[in-house]
């Protein structure tokens, strides 16, 4: 299911500092819920032995709770990731499951969902996660 508007997307600064609403909120948790747990987890949990890669060469999907490295990423970057793949965005030959999602997911879409993923995180994460983006 794809929301095709937002209603409600109240920030506070740019977007890298931003404040979304509770509404963007419970937008992306439903998005994420519909395009990314099959993968990434119903809880954000990642598939097991997430840091060990299957015989394919590539890896599981990360969790993007607290214990992946999600909140590593700059906002920019994650939406990279998101909008375009992981293959995309690491270059060089690299291979991925994850794919893109621009034939799927609006800007919107993808920012609400970044937005439910880091409403999850505690403050320690959050605020690194804040840091990174505000560097780039």
């Amino acid at each position: 299911m794809i929301l095709a508007i937002f209603t409600g997307w109240h920030h506070a600064g740019t977007a890298s500092n931003s404040v979304a609403s509770a509404e963007v909120i419970a937008q992306g948790r439903q998005i994420y819920a519909d395009q990314c747990a099959a993968c990434h987890g119903a809880d954000l949990e990642g598939q097991p032995d997430w840091r060990t890669q299957l015989p394919s060469g590539r890896s599981p999907a990360p969790p993007h709770d607290e214990t992946g490295h999600t909140w590593h990423h700059s906002d920019e970057v994650l939406f990279r990731i998101v909008k375009e793949g992981t293959a995309a965005i690491v270059g060089g030959g690299y291979e991925s499951d994850m794919p893109g999602f621009a034939d799927v997911l609006s800007d919107a879409e993808i920012r609400a969902v970044l937005d439910f993923i880091k409403s999850t995180w505690p403050e320690r994460e959050r605020a690194y996660q804040e840091n990174v983006s505000q560097a780039n």
